[in-house]
């Protein structure tokens, strides 16, 4: 390693200040940091001095997020081969091709066989995220003199979980740029944007391209196969309508984006990130508890038209992507609320939204993207109130 740093060293000078590579500086010093700890650091008795910085946090959260990329491969390959094997058909095409080279038998029984035929359509859609979201990094950076942030790492690890497996590459390549450039660069790149770029480049997809990105179905990894979701099936007839066990639905075993259908993985990752401090418990337990509170109450009401009122809150926990965004988008630090109170606030908005969404409009079974996207909004108004209140309460006390 010493040879490297070495040759770092070596051509600092053509990047730096008045070398003819000025202009990429920001290449040279993502290379540098990237590969080694900066050696920068904040001086002053005015300073916190913390061991973490924003590269530890990233890779913190991208460590979290190991326990649903490894449930995406698996359960996407899963999936494809349970069609493929329950209909008799051959498969065809270059994954296909790829895999019998491999000597990968199309056994839904195998875990080799579905991580690898899972594979085969994950590294696709993630490294056209990490190109196409790499590049307008790289772009904003030159032009404003700003160092490579780290958080496009997360970003580009949280979007191609949140997609179809059979994705277009080329939708993917516009989703992540418009998240990238209208969720975050246009605000002044990470740690000034409002919204979760991920979640801002997956509402765009969903919007602009609805064929490809369903709300109540999704396209198995197999051509001309698609298939109703879980929540799908609960708008239609409930709980009993749903195919899928409790269970099956809990681990993950179930038709959905790549990354979000294993509530069990998001608990592993929820472990990560609240023993590590990185993630906000408050988020995430104030989020569960208005989702139950508010679908318990929908079910004590209930509805002769809409099944969707009588689908119990166990339900509603481990289908759709509610767990994935209640651990891994709606605690981004960034977007979501700053302060400890306004969490249980920002928290609560999103619970409450998902389940007015889900239930009261069955013609949108998933709420939790839009719900998160809007507590985002609402954010930084929750902060002013509650810093205002302390502020109050404060000048209340020194009057005493």
């Amino acid at each position: 390693m010493k040879i490297l740093r070495d040759f770092l060293d070596s051509q600092h000078h053509h990047f730096a200040h008045g070398g003819k590579l000025e202009k990429f500086y920001p290449l040279y010093e993502m290379v540098d940091t990237f590969v080694y700890t900066p050696s920068d650091v904040a001086k002053g008795s005015v300073h916190v001095r913390d061991a973490i910085d924003l590269k530890r946090t990233m890779i913190t959260v991208a460590v979290a997020l190991v326990p649903c990329i490894l449930m995406a491969l698996y359960n996407t390959g899963f999936q494809a081969n349970k069609v493929i094997a329950a209909s008799g058909m051959t498969p065809e095409g270059w994954r296909a091709a790829l895999m019998m080279n491999l000597g990968v038998a199309f056994d839904p029984a195998s875990c080799l066989a579905n991580m690898v035929h899972g594979l085969l359509y994950f590294l696709p859609v993630f490294l056209v995220t990490q190109v196409a979201g790499g590049f307008w990094e790289v772009v904003f950076a030159t032009i404003r003199k700003h160092e490579i942030n780290e958080g496009f790492l997360v970003t580009g690890m949280l979007f191609p979980l949140t997609l179809p497996p059979t994705i277009p590459l080329w939708q993917v390549a516009v989703g992540i740029s418009f998240g990238v450039v209208i969720g975050k660069e246009v605000f002044g790149g990470t740690g000034k944007n409002f919204l979760n770029p991920a979640l801002t480049a997956r509402a765009f997809l969903f919007f602009a391209y609805p064929a490809q990105i369903s709300g109540d179905a999704v396209w198995t990894a197999v051509d001309g196969y698609t298939g109703a979701t879980a929540l799908g099936q609960a708008a239609l007839g409930g709980a009993g309508a749903i195919t899928a066990t409790w269970w099956d639905s809990f681990v993950g075993l179930i038709p959905g984006s790549m990354g979000e259908t294993s509530a069990l993985a998001c608990l592993i990752g929820a472990a990560v990130l609240i023993i590590s401090g990185i993630g906000s418990w408050r988020i995430m337990l104030s989020m569960t508890l208005s989702l139950v509170v508010i679908t318990k109450l929908f079910n004590i009401i209930g509805s002769t038209t809409n099944p969707m009122f009588a689908l119990g809150p166990e339900w509603h926990l481990v289908i759709g992507g509610f767990a994935f965004g209640a651990v891994f988008m709606a605690t981004d630090p960034v977007s979501a609320s700053m302060t400890q109170l306004g969490h249980w606030f920002y928290g609560a908005l999103i619970g409450l939204m998902v389940a007015l969404v889900r239930v009261v409009n069955p013609a949108f079974p998933e709420g939790t993207m839009l719900a998160i996207l809007f507590g985002n909004v609402f954010a930084p108004l929750i902060d002013y109130y509650v810093v205002q209140g302390n502020i109050k309460r404060r000048l209340e006390r020194n009057k005493a």
